[in-house]
Parts: structure tokens; sequence; C-alpha cells
């Protein structure tokens, strides 16, 4: 009998395996860590996308035969739209954040050089979008902040208003005479802002600049359009994993201007179009139109994970004052090149990886999933995580944590191709409820419930939100309490009650917001946000850092022996309650006792009469609730939940 040779690429190929390293790239491949992974070939070449829609580190471990370099795409946070006072016209857009990237799609002569990296942790920080300005008042937007890839660093966009000191960034917000590229970077695409007239100008985009706002009966400016870099899934423009659409039904569009709010007297106009002519382009918001004009357009926040500017708000006769559009968080995304890929994605849609012999398919961003002709009827794996609802917001005190959206998992069967399901992916609440995200409707994780004010109740939500300061109670929980095992969840998924506020001296507590793990808290010690909930073994890939950091080990976790204690994949956790008391005590922590957990946002820390601190937002598809201010921090303001997510796995 002959001897039977077998090589490694026929083993992994019959045993469905992403390929022929263990983090799923062919050899030859940089062995990397980080972010969420995008596996792909673009015109004979198979490349790994990490994507980061929230800060984290690109762990680089074993050097690769395919060079040292990467390429890279940093985008920062988009500035916030302005809001018109009462009787104001339109007001500008927010700017786009910075763009930079030595992907050839950069055009010249801003493209990056070459980005060597060795056997080394490298830090990437996603920044935030800039806050629209308040409803009725001139110039209280704010600029996007900074993100950055180790030394590559990018801007934030300017902020929109009516000539705003805060309007210069990585692109100027509209309304200004603002500067672009501010502070300077190399190799940094933005442009300026339209100037205001009656009507709003458009913020800059990375592609160009935004339009001046018209006159008397004119519509805003448009804003500037964004830049197209195909670097997290190639060309196709059937790709919906990050990014926004742009002109001619093309993906992967980043860093549009916010559209200008039209102007304010009751001629029939529209808004400005954020993002390019007939946008919205590139993940900018579109501008309002004067609350008069029949139908009344409202401002548009820019989308997360674009850079995309705020809209600014139309002209405001007559009352309905509406803020300015928020600008949407910044991206990160590393690539290189490894080798040809051995299984092969039956269905289209998301960020699609291969691991433990599944094909997994990330949305951070609303899209479809489509399956391909060699579906014959899988059965799928999924989670579906609602948006966390907000802290709650002033006048005063100690507002509470916001709750967690719902979390769902299961498995259903899809039937033979053709088939497609519509994916939402829930926002996180701003002084409002977090947003349900869906799987098809049939399977929908509802929003978590923000929390209550200085005053006033949580709401409800998939977890509910903490109770405000004054005794207050907690939000209760549409979803089911979590039974301490991952299995199949019930219709309305898993979450838990925010707590009640509680008055005891010396801390006077507003409540944590429930997570799906478990209820919020509130004790004369700490207002901790409830637990999250660690994924399924499906979804746990060592490359990627889908999810956030949760317990590791001991009594802090809720569920010994339900699941693996890693510390990593976490989601849906509470936020923190806000707190008083004396200096040095720590801050009361989101997603439960140890935390910020699961990517919660911690609540700010009680000062006993200083200054007190605001509460942190949650992160960016985390589902989680945002944490609360502490005493005497007071204001409109609150700190924003994070977005969800929808995870699909099925056999390679």
């Amino acid at each position: 009998m002959a001897p039977i040779v077998t090589s490694l690429a026929s083993i992994v190929k019959q045993f469905g395996i992403g390929a022929l390293t263990a983090g799923g790239g062919a050899s030859g491949g940089l062995t990397a860590t980080g972010g969420i992974i995008s596996d792909y070939e673009d015109s004979g070449t198979y490349y790994r996308a990490h994507i980061f829609t929230s800060s984290g580190t690109f762990d680089v471990t074993a050097p690769g035969s395919f060079g040292d370099t990467v390429e890279y795409l940093v985008v920062a946070g988009g500035g916030g739209g302005g809001s018109a006072p009462p009787s104001g016209g339109g007001r500008g857009g927010g700017g786009a954040g910075g763009l930079r990237s030595n992907h050839p799609d950069m055009p010249a002569p801003l493209i990056g050089s070459a980005f060597p990296v060795s056997v080394s942790s490298y830090p990437v920080v996603i920044g935030a979008g800039g806050a629209g300005g308040s409803a009725g008042t001139d110039n209280t937007s704010t600029r996007g902040i900074d993100s950055s890839f180790s030394t590559i660093t990018c801007s934030g966009g300017g902020a929109g208003g009516n000539n705003h000191p805060l309007s210069p960034g990585g692109s100027a917000g509209g309304g200004p005479s603002g500067t672009a590229n501010t502070p300077p970077q190399p190799g940094q695409a933005g442009n300026t802002g339209g100037a205001q007239n009656e009507s709003g100008g458009g913020g800059g985009g990375a592609g160009s600049a935004g339009t001046s706002g018209g006159g008397s009966s004119n519509p805003g400016g448009t804003g500037g359009a964004g830049l197209r870099i195909t670097i997290a899934g190639g060309p196709s423009p059937t790709f919906t994993g990050v990014g926004k659409p742009g002109p001619g039904g093309t993906t992967q569009w980043y860093a549009g201007g916010g559209g200008g709010g039209g102007s304010w007297d009751l001629g029939p106009r529209i808004a400005g179009d954020g993002g390019g002519p007939g946008g919205p382009y590139a993940g900018a918001g579109n501008g309002g139109n004067a609350t008069a004009v029949t139908p009344h357009r409202l401002v548009e926040n820019g989308y997360s994970g674009t850079g995309g500017g705020g809209g600014g708000t139309g002209g405001n006769p007559g009352g309905g004052i509406t803020a300015g559009g928020f600008g949407g968080s910044g991206i990160v995304v590393v690539r290189y090149q490894i080798g040809q890929l051995t299984a092969t994605a039956k269905a289209t849609g998301g960020s699609i990886s291969y691991y433990g012999g599944k094909t997994i398919h990330t949305f951070t961003n609303s899209g479809t999933f489509a399956t391909l002709a060699p579906w014959t009827g899988e059965t799928i794996e999924y989670v579906v995580i609602g948006g966390g609802g907000a802290g709650g917001n002033g006048p005063s005190d100690n507002p509470a944590g916001g709750g967690a959206g719902a979390y769902r998992t299961g498995t259903t069967p899809i039937g033979a191709h053709p088939v497609s399901r519509s994916i939402q992916i829930g926002a996180g609440g701003f002084q409002s409820d977090g947003t349900p995200s869906y799987f098809g409707t049939p399977i929908t994780a509802p929003g978590g419930g923000r929390g209550g004010a200085n005053g006033s109740p949580g709401n409800p939500g998939g977890s509910g939100g903490g109770g405000g300061y004054g005794n207050f109670a907690g939000g209760p929980a549409t979803g089911a309490p979590f039974p301490g095992t991952i299995g199949a969840t019930p219709s309305a998924g898993w979450g838990h009650p925010g707590a009640n506020a509680n008055g005891t001296a010396p801390r006077y507590a507003a409540g944590g917001g429930g997570g799906a793990g478990g209820a919020g808290d509130s004790t004369t010690t700490s207002a901790y946000g409830g637990f999250g909930i660690q994924l399924p073994t499906t979804f746990r890939d060592p490359a990627s850092s889908v999810g956030h950091p949760g317990p590791t080990s001991g009594p802090s976790c809720p569920v010994p022996g339900g699941f693996d204690t890693s510390g990593k994949y976490w989601f849906a956790g509470g936020g923190g309650g806000g707190i008083d008391g004396p200096n040095g005590i720590p801050i009361a922590a989101g997603g439960g006792p140890g935390g910020p957990y699961a990517g919660a946002g911690p609540a700010g820390d009680g000062t006993g009469g200083g200054a007190g601190s605001f509460g942190v937002p949650a992160k960016e598809n985390s589902g989680s609730g945002g944490g609360g201010h502490s005493y005497p921090i007071s204001g409109t303001s609150s700190s924003r939940g994070g977005s969800g997510i929808v995870i699909i796995a099925y056999p390679s």
C-alpha cells in the first residue's frame, strides 16, 4: 500500500479552517491580534484587516514573509453641528474628522509612506464625535476628538455654528472662517467649511470643502465630500462592513462634512445634504430645515465609525428649537497581506472572518446579510445586542447610569438561497434610550433605558436605567433575568432593572444602570452598573478583540462555571450612577464591581463639594449604558450609550 502524503494545506481545507495559520491567515502573513477581523481577496491578493471602532491595541506577535509593513486608515471624530437661537437662521454643519492613510486609494500627494512594524504593541485611540449645539444656543457645539494609530494622529473635526471659535479642525465646521488640517498633521486630508449666511454653511469633508449657505429662502450649504478608502474589505460595491455609501452606490466612504441648516424664513427650502451633493454620503449628517416648513426635516447625526460631521439646525421661527447633530466617532483600520484563504463565505454583509470551522459576519453598522449560491439552507448562530441608554442628564446633582441594550443569542435556520435579511445596529442614546438592533424583524434586541436625572426615575429598556438622585426608582427591564449560563435567550432577550437611588449619607448615590448579566447597584459605597455578558465560544477568535474587557476570575464574576472568564469578549454592561462624597473615593464603575466592564461608562467621581466630573460615554458597539455625572456637575448634557452590534456564524 502506498504511503499517505498529507499537506498542511489539505488538512486545513478538509476541516474548513479559515487559513493556514491559527490566526486565520495563510502561511507567511503577520501574526497579529486586535480589532474586528476582516479576511478578503482583492484582485488576486489576500488581506487581513483589523477594524477598530473603539480604542485598543494592535499587537504583532510574529513577523511574516510578506514584509514588515502595514497599510492604515485613521479617521478622527467628526465635529458637532450648530444650533440656532429662537430667531436665528440656519447654522453650520460639523466638519469631518481628519483622515490619513497610506492605502493606494489615498490621493497624492497626501498618501502616507510605508509603515514598518515589528513584534510589539501599537496603541489605537478612537476619537468620539463632537456634541451638537445645545438647542436654541449659538456656538455651543464641540469639536471631534483626535484618533491615532501608533505615531499616526488625525485632528478632530471642527464645530459647526455661526463663526464658531471651535470651527478649525481636521476639516473645518460650516459657518466659520476656520482652517482645515488644524492642528496640522502630515498628509492629513481635510477642507474648509462653507460660509454662514441666512442658512448655514456645510462642514468641510476629507474630499472637498463645504459650500456656503444661501440668503433668504435658500437651503443650507452642502457638506464637503468624503474619501473612499477600500482598506477594510476590497472594492466590491456589495460590501457593507464599515464606512458608509457614496456616489454610485459605492461603499467604504469616510469623513463627509455635515450639511448646513436651511434659512429661517417660511420659504419651502430644504437643508444642506451631508457629505456631498445628493447625500448624505460618507457618514455625514444632513442639516435640518426651518421648523415652519412642511415637511420638516430634522437635523441628523454623523454616523459612528466614519468621522462624519453632524448636521446644523434650520432656522427656528415659531419654536420647535432642536439641538445640532452629533459628529460621528472615528475609526482605525490596519491591514496586511496574507496567503490564500481556504474557506469561502457563503453570504455577504459585515466584516467576514473565519475561526473554528465557522464563517463569522460582524456588523458594526446597519446593512444586509444576503446568501450566495453555495448556500444550501444552513443554521446560523447569532448574537444581537441593542444600543445602550444614555446616562441621566442635568439639571444638577447626581444623574444615574444608563441601562444596557438587551442581549439575544440563539440559532435559527436560514432557507435555501437566495435569502436576504436586513440588519439594524441600534444607536446608543444621548439624553434618550438606546434604539433596537435586529437581524431581520423577528430577532430584535430592544435598546437600554436612559438613566434618571436629579428628581426623576430611570427609563425602562432591555435593561433599565438607574434611578436619579432623590431616592427615585430605577427603570424596569423588558429583558428576562440572565440565568447564569449561555444558551438561547427568550424573545425579549436578557436584561435587568436599574438600581434605585440611595439617599444615605455620605454618598447620595444615583442608581447604576442595569446590565444584561445583572442588576444595577446603589449602596452607601458604590453605584456600579450591572454586569454584562460574554460572547458564546463560537465568536471568541483569539485574533479578534471584538467586545470589551470583563472579569477574569474570582468572586467578582457573576456566573461562576457558566462560561470562560478570560476577560475578553464582554458586552451590554450598565452605566455607573453619579455619586457625591468625600474626595478620593473612586468613581462608580460601569458594568460591575472593579469595572468599567463590557465597555460601559463609569460615572464621574464625587468630590465632596469640589468640581465633580462628567460621566464617561460607553464604548461604540458595546450595547452598554453611559455613566452618570457627579455632584456638582450640572447642565443638560449626558454621556452617550454605546451602539449595538450583530454577529452571525455558520459552518464554513
